[in-house]
């Protein structure tokens, strides 16, 4: 068969079976940063109004490929597949190193991958959301067999440095899922939801491109409407998912949440009933990596041992847009 025919893979399903991550090797805490960036700010404003402690920044040769290379490689290297394995790579990302390739490409090459194909999808901070969506539908239809699901950002290309009221809730990192079919019913992914409004695309945007002409870019945010935005909307697609999936809040295990704010993550898990040890919490050592906060999150988690194969898992994010969705995934 030739190599650009479509292939009919076997109908089913998708289950995750692999997770990677990866940050940068630059680590500031917030009194570093502050020293680094000469800002007017403080280890304990930011603490107490985010969580943040500290969060990784990329320097040297680090890139939005590299990051996503490495923590797609784990992923893999945690399945037991090798990249021969896979048909498509489908990066969540908003901060690329190039407008085109994709970073899906430079990853496929970079894995050495010869066959399949691969693209990005710009979502914000919701992309991992979208990006699994797309891959689990991609999955069910037998368009492919496996797809790397990937979150990357470099968000320190696109903070203004001078406003100390954004600059200090991004970080910079990488997540990674494999995803297969043949999932039995009740197991993988169970539902996804997506939402976006862009009538609420002022109150989070970034002003210019990366690789614009002018140079001119920079992440502008009103913080107080997307946080009201954001619990609004969130709740609702929490609700959204276990009604789909005929389930109350109490039979969630772990919700593994976008890491925006501390104040936002503790009243989804309110909502829920969920106790704190059974919420994923990055954000006070990542800070918000926004597509990769999520894939970055799941990965500490499965690895440590925390969350266990059978266990219901909730996944929720909010971004730019706005966007919004959620996710339900049996381990």
């Amino acid at each position: 068969m030739a190599q650009d025919q479509a292939v009919q893979h076997s109908v089913g399903g998708t289950r995750l079976t692999g997770v990677g991550g990866a940050l940068p090797k630059r680590a500031f805490s917030n009194d570093e940063l502050a020293a680094e960036f000469n800002l007017d700010t403080s280890d304990d404003w930011i603490r107490s109004r985010t969580g943040i402690c500290q969060r990784h920044i990329v320097s040297g040769d680090e890139t939005a490929v590299s990051l996503a290379h490495a923590a797609a490689q784990r992923a893999l290297d945690y399945s037991g597949r090798t990249a021969d394995e896979v048909d498509a790579v489908i990066v969540a990302t908003s901060t690329p190193d190039q407008v085109f390739p994709s970073v899906a490409v430079r990853v496929q090459a970079a894995l050495g991958m010869k066959r399949g194909f691969g693209f990005d999808v710009s979502a914000a901070c919701s992309g991992f959301v979208y990006a699994l969506t797309v891959a689990d539908s991609m999955i069910r239809s037998g368009q492919a067999g496996r797809i790397l699901v990937v979150g990357v950002e470099v968000f320190s290309r696109l903070l203004d440095w001078e406003d100390r009221s954004t600059c200090v809730l991004f970080g910079d990192g990488a997540g990674a899922v494999l995803l297969e079919g043949g999932a039995k019913a009740g197991e993988g992914i169970l539902s996804t939801h997506l939402h976006a409004d862009g009538r609420l695309g002022d109150l989070l945007y970034v002003d210019g491109a990366v690789g614009c002409a002018s140079g001119k870019v920079a992440l502008k945010m009103h913080g107080r409407e997307v946080f009201r935005h954001a619990v609004v909307n969130l709740a609702a697609a929490v609700d959204e998912a276990l009604e789909a999936n005929g389930l109350q809040g109490t039979d969630i295990q772990w919700m593994v949440p976008h890491q925006a704010n501390l104040r936002i993550i503790d009243g989804m898990a309110k909502k829920l009933s969920l106790p704190s040890d059974r919420v994923v919490v990055t954000v006070d050592r990542h800070a918000n990596t926004s597509a990769a906060s999520i894939p970055l999150a799941l990965d500490e988690a499965v690895r440590d041992g925390r969350i266990k194969k059978g266990e219901l898992v909730l996944m929720e994010a909010l971004g730019g847009g706005l966007t919004w969705g959620s996710a339900l995934i049996r381990m």
